[in-house]
């Protein structure tokens, strides 16, 4: 990146209150990674009481945890390790920050926002070709208007809008999740595989339309109890998923391709679900060609409150021993042109990506092609054999 990542970067407006936690990687001998909170301008190790941040969210304990942070041993100093997660110019003999979640399925709900609805419609209507999609657009909102984040998915509404489509012939698969009584929910990406806070995030290298999706990224525990929240960039391949919805894999989940942090903010008397349901998320992207894009996207305009999201993907019809967190979607879809009239926007290589709101801080990761980015090698067999080797698990 073309700039460090000073603290302010990356904390909440309120961190002084704050309960952070998340994960680094401590170089040396018997390093590996390291279970960490925020306690002042330090990050201090939990690693030989939580194992695992999976391990630390199941059954938290506020009140012990806030002692046990207290109590606990210094990793490194903060703004340090923060400016050392730049993965452009990380000295690789200190620490840095990893993504705050380890052996947590990564799941992520889709067309949550009705803004971003229609563009889905659009990408499957124009077959994944950015040059069809200006003129699909108009033909979409005339057919059904510019505001349906009004209509409850599952209401009687949303099926007379549902009858109303398909008379017309503009039903889609992504109305059907987008208004329909079920969400759409499916796996992001793989356990121990998202990149952190100022690593490089990566588009598959045949991608020619493609963005960010910033967003709100709930934590949830084994007991489908929703504990916290982080920043997620669910980085979006529009070519693929538009020429089929079967493509939604290729589409989501390539190499670096799912991006998480700075930390989780833990629920308290301070930071609620409520402030989540409310919170406006901003996104910039910066080019190395003097392009700069900006955008937000407000969970208040929603269509399916988090709760209900997390309760359809976690219940007696699914379990997750180890917890999930769940990316909640995006209103953001950037159809400014950047390259040329009714293109829209795509990425190039060398963005610099930022998405933030005050209660999460912020969230920067620069873009590469997927098969440029570091290769993912360090995975849950990894992380227990290290674990082990660090006399760390215990039975």
């Amino acid at each position: 990146m073309s700039r460090a990542l000073p603290v302010a970067d990356c904390l909440p407006a309120d961190a002084d209150r704050a309960l952070l936690v998340g994960r680094a990687w401590k170089p040396g001998a018997v390093g590996g990674p390291c279970v960490v909170a925020v306690r002042g301008g330090d990050l201090v190790d939990l690693t030989a009481l939580y194992p695992t941040t999976s391990m630390l969210l199941d059954g938290l304990d506020i009140a012990q945890l806030r002692l046990r942070i207290a109590g606990a041993p210094v990793l490194a100093p903060l703004a340090a390790t923060i400016a050392n997660s730049d993965e452009s110019a990380r000295d690789p003999g200190k620490p840095w920050l990893l993504a705050p979640t380890d052996l947590q399925a990564l799941k992520a709900a889709g067309v949550t926002f009705a803004q971003s609805m229609v563009e889905r419609v659009i990408e499957e209507q124009a077959r994944g070709d950015a040059t069809l999609a200006d003129s699909i657009r108009r033909e979409m909102t005339a057919a059904i208007g510019t505001d349906l984040s009004k209509i409850v998915p599952g209401s009687p509404q949303a099926e007379e809008l549902k009858k109303l489509l398909m008379a017309k012939g503009k039903w889609s698969p992504y109305l059907e999740v987008g208004i329909g009584p079920y969400a759409e929910v499916f796996t992001k990406s793989q356990p121990m595989s998202a990149v952190g806070h100022g690593a490089d995030v990566g588009l598959h290298p045949e991608s020619t339309w493609n963005n960010p999706e910033p967003e709100v990224v709930i934590a949830v525990d084994p007991q489908g109890r929703i504990v916290g929240a982080t920043l997620g960039n669910d980085v979006n391949l529009r070519d693929f998923e538009g020429r089929s919805a079967l493509l939604l894999g290729k589409a989501k989940d390539n190499n670096a391709s799912c991006a998480l942090g700075p930390f989780v903010r833990l629920f308290d008397e301070h930071f609620t679900l409520d402030a989540v349901s409310k919170a406006d998320i901003g996104l910039t992207v910066e080019g190395p060609d003097n392009y700069r894009l900006e955008g937000k996207s407000s969970m208040s305009r929603i269509s399916r409150s988090p709760a209900s999201i997390a309760a359809q993907t976690a219940g007696s019809h699914h379990q997750y021993p180890d917890g999930f967190v769940l990316f909640l979607g995006t209103m953001f879809a950037p159809t400014d042109d950047r390259d040329g009239k009714g293109m829209g926007f795509t990425h190039k290589v060398g963005d610099v990506v930022t998405i933030s709101t005050p209660s999460l801080g912020r969230l920067v990761n620069r873009v590469r092609r997927s098969n440029e980015c570091k290769p993912w090698t360090y995975g849950t067999g990894a992380l227990m054999r290290n674990l082990a080797a660090r006399g760390i698990l215990r039975t």
